[in-house]
């Protein structure tokens, strides 16, 4: 082979690689290019916000839940969308709590009482007969005294958007009517797991039951235990009627429900969208609280109608003097936040 040929195939040789390289790198460019577009999309996908409950879609918790979710979704253009899942298909309410604390689940809506187990000032607001009306309590909640609570939940993870309701809890048992404390003697009541509602229930003479509420269920249907405490609507959602014959007008705690949000979620949005999560929180509270006062009376009638026999006169003062050993127990745990409440009240 002459030098002369060698030459042309050296040069041909050259050719192809500077091809294959430009190739490479157009290639390479147009995949650059590419990237942007994939980014651009992801950023145009709403954020998912996965809002839980324990209870079903004729309680009050489920309204706020999906009012929650209407607002929310106008407010933010559809940038953010929020699931809703009620039934507890997420988890009973201190597993909801646990996972809200980790990230592992975005927002509940939490009946105060479970809340105590992480923040043990909470439950200040359960103390028995410490409110004599949702006027009395919307003030504290809403108040100075309500947001110092509520900011706190920060310390352990959580963050606490508003103080929803669940409302006046009241006594309803399979047994007998209830008139007088001595009536609850002996009683099986199933009870928050919250210390201040176990000593209440103790100091009235029954044998309180602490469960989580998908486990109470089931034990009013078997007999395992004899009746249990919530407000009205609570009696109307879970036709309690069928297996509580008796309810008694004892009012004998005010029970917040507090909307939350995994700490960690919330400070991973922008500012405009934690400022609408928060006013919107504040805005269904409100909204709840008004039906629920609007629906009672429609709920009372179904309940009577059912064969719910309900005493609406017990003997409050005597409830409220068989209770003082809940206050003397934990009137100094909660440092000043008793006479806080009081004072604003």
């Amino acid at each position: 082979m002459n030098r002369k040929l060698l030459a042309i195939i050296s040069i041909l040789l050259l050719f192809a690689f500077v091809a294959t390289a430009c190739g490479s790198s157009q290639s390479k460019q147009e995949e650059k290019k590419e990237e942007p577009k994939k980014e651009e999309q992801a950023s145009n996908e709403p954020k998912v916000i996965k809002l839980a409950h324990v209870v079903n879609e004729k309680d009050p918790y489920h309204y706020n839940a999906l009012k929650f979710k209407e607002i929310v979704e106008q407010k933010t253009n559809g940038k953010v969308k929020v699931e809703v899942y009620p039934n507890a298909v997420l988890g009973d309410e201190r597993t909801l709590v646990e996972g809200m604390q980790v990230g592992t689940v975005d927002m509940g809506i939490i009946t105060n009482g479970p809340i105590a187990n992480f923040l043990p000032e909470i439950a200040v607001f359960e103390m028995p007969f410490l409110f004599a009306s949702p006027e009395e309590a919307y003030k504290v909640l809403d108040g100075e005294v309500g947001q110092k609570v509520l900011k706190k939940l920060e310390q352990v993870n959580l963050k606490g958007l508003a103080f929803s309701e669940r409302g006046f809890r009241n006594l309803t048992n399979s047994k007998r009517p209830v008139k007088k404390p001595e009536d609850v003697a002996g009683l099986k009541i199933r009870v928050m797991e919250n210390p201040v509602y176990i000593e209440t229930f103790k100091a009235l003479g029954a044998n309180a039951v602490p469960m989580a509420w998908t486990e109470a269920l089931t034990a009013f249907q078997q007999g395992a235990v004899d009746g249990q405490e919530n407000p009205i609507n609570v009696a109307y959602a879970f036709k309690l009627y069928e297996t509580q014959k008796y309810l008694s007008f004892t009012r004998h705690t005010y029970a917040p429900a507090t909307i939350l949000m995994s700490k960690k979620l919330f400070d991973s949005l922008d500012k405009e969208t934690q400022d609408i999560i928060v006013s919107v929180a504040q805005e269904t509270a409100q909204l709840t609280r008004k039906w629920i006062a609007e629906q009672m009376q429609e709920q009372l009638k179904v309940l009577k109608e059912n064969g719910m026999e309900i005493e609406e006169n017990p003997d409050i003062p005597a409830f409220q003097e068989a209770v003082k050993p809940v206050y003397e127990k934990y009137g100094k745990k909660f440092g000043t936040l008793i006479e806080e409440i009081n004072q604003a009240k």
